[in-house]
C-alpha cells in the first residue's frame, strides 16, 4: 500500500506539468536522508526553513524603512510572505511544483544583514571577499543552522535561493517564480510603504504606467501575474508590454523612493554600526561563540565575524554596538 508520501508523488505524476519538478525526482539532499512515510522531500525543505531561527529573525529586520515606528511597514519577514504567496499563486496556475517554489520562498532571503541592502552594502565593504544576501543564505542552509550542521535541503531549493535576484537564472521553473515573484511583491509592497510613509504620493506614479499596470497595488499585482502565468511555458515571461511597464516603475521606485533623502537619512549611520561591530569581534574573537566558533576555528575570525553580524537583527545590532561602544552611567 501506498503511504501519505507515495499517493503525493503519484499526484504529482498524474497532475502537474512537464515542465516541473516532481518530488520523486529531486536530485537529493548533499547528505542521505531516509524518506519521510508523509511529506515530500521539497514539504520537509518547507518545514525546516519555517521551523530554523534565522527565519524567526527576519520579522525584525528592516525591508526599506530603517525600524519604522508604525507596525504596517513590511520587514523583511512579512516581504517574504508576500513574496511566497505571489510564487504559489504563480505555481499553481501552471502547475508547478508548488512545494518547491514555497520552500525556495520561504528560505531566499535568510541570510539577509541587518539595516536592509544598507547593511549588506556596508558588510561587503568590510569584507576581502565579496559578500552578497543570496549567498549568504545558501551559506546559511548549508551551515550555520542548526548548531553548524545545516538544514541539508535538496539541491533544488538551494538553487533556487542562490539564483533568486541576479546572475545565473535558477535551473528549475520553480526557482524562475519565485525570482520574479521576489520583484512583483518588493516593488509593490515598496511603493505601498513609501506612500504611508509620505515619500511619495500615489498620484506621483506617472500615468502610462498607471494606465498600464493598474490604480492600486492590488490591481498591479494581478496585471502582472496575470502576464507571467499567460506567457510562460518553457520558462517564465511576462509579455513585453507588461514587462516594459514594469521596468519603467522599478525605475520610478528607485529615482523616487530608493535614492529619497528623506527614506534613507537614517542609513547614513548603517555603515558605522556594522564597521564597529565587525571590527571589534575580529579584535575580540573569543567573543564568537556557538556556530560562530566553529567558523572561526575552521575559517578564520573574519569569515565568522561576517557570518555574526549578517544573522543580527536590526534591534540586536543596535544593541551590540550600543554595549560596546556607548558608556554606560553610574548607578548609585
Amino acid at each position: 500500500m501506498e503511504n501519505i508520501r507515495q499517493t503525493t508523488e503519484r499526484i504529482e505524476r498524474e497532475t502537474l506539468s512537464q515542465y516541473a519538478v516532481l518530488s520523486e525526482n529531486t536530485k537529493g539532499r548533499a547528505v542521505f536522508e531516509e524518506p519521510c512515510d508523509m511529506r515530500t522531500s521539497f514539504q520537509r525543505d518547507r518545514d525546516r526553513i519555517i521551523h530554523c531561527k534565522a527565519f524567526r529573525r527576519l520579522k525584525h529586520k528592516t525591508q526599506v524603512f530603517l525600524s519604522p515606528e508604525s507596525d504596517h511597514y513590511r520587514t523583511r519577514l512579512t516581504h517574504t510572505l508576500e513574496v511566497a504567496q505571489i510564487a504559489r499563486t504563480i505555481s499553481r496556475s501552471l502547475r508547478l511544483n508548488e512545494d518547491l517554489t514555497e520552500a525556495i520562498a520561504l528560505g531566499h532571503d535568510l541570510g539577509h544583514t541587518p539595516f536592509g541592502h544598507a547593511g549588506e552594502r556596508a558588510l561587503d565593504k568590510c569584507l576581502p571577499f565579496d559578500f552578497t544576501h543570496y549567498e549568504q543564505s545558501v551559506r546559511v542552509c548549508r551551515l550555520l543552522e542548526r548548531e553548524g550542521r545545516g538544514l541539508n535541503l535538496t539541491e533544488e531549493v538551494l538553487d533556487g535561493i542562490k539564483n533568486h535576484t541576479k546572475g545565473e537564472l535558477p535551473k528549475t521553473l520553480e526557482g524562475r517564480v519565485v525570482r520574479i515573484s521576489d520583484r512583483i511583491a518588493y516593488i509593490n509592497h515598496d511603493i505601498d510603504d513609501a506612500v504611508r510613509g509620505g515619500i511619495i504620493s500615489a498620484d506621483d506614479i506617472p500615468s502610462d504606467i498607471v494606465s498600464a499596470l493598474g490604480t492600486t497595488k492590488s490591481q498591479r499585482i494581478n496585471t502582472l501575474v496575470t502576464s507571467v502565468v499567460r506567457n510562460s511555458a518553457e520558462d517564465i515571461l511576462m509579455d513585453e508590454k507588461t514587462a516594459k511597464y514594469f521596468d519603467d516603475l522599478h525605475e520610478f521606485l528607485f529615482s523616487n523612493v530608493y535614492r529619497n533623502p528623506k527614506a534613507k537619512n537614517e542609513e547614513t549611520k548603517v555603515d558605522g554600526i556594522i564597521t564597529g561591530i565587525f571590527d571589534y569581534m575580529l579584535k575580540n574573537p573569543e567573543k564568537l561563540t556557538g556556530e560562530y566558533a566553529k567558523v572561526r576555528d575552521s575559517e578564520g575570525a573574519v569569515r565568522a565575524a561576517a557570518d555574526y553580524v549578517s544573522g543580527m537583527t536590526d534591534h540586536y545590532a543596535v544593541t551590540v554596538y550600543s554595549d560596546i561602544f556607548i558608556p554606560k552611567f553610574w548607578e548609585v
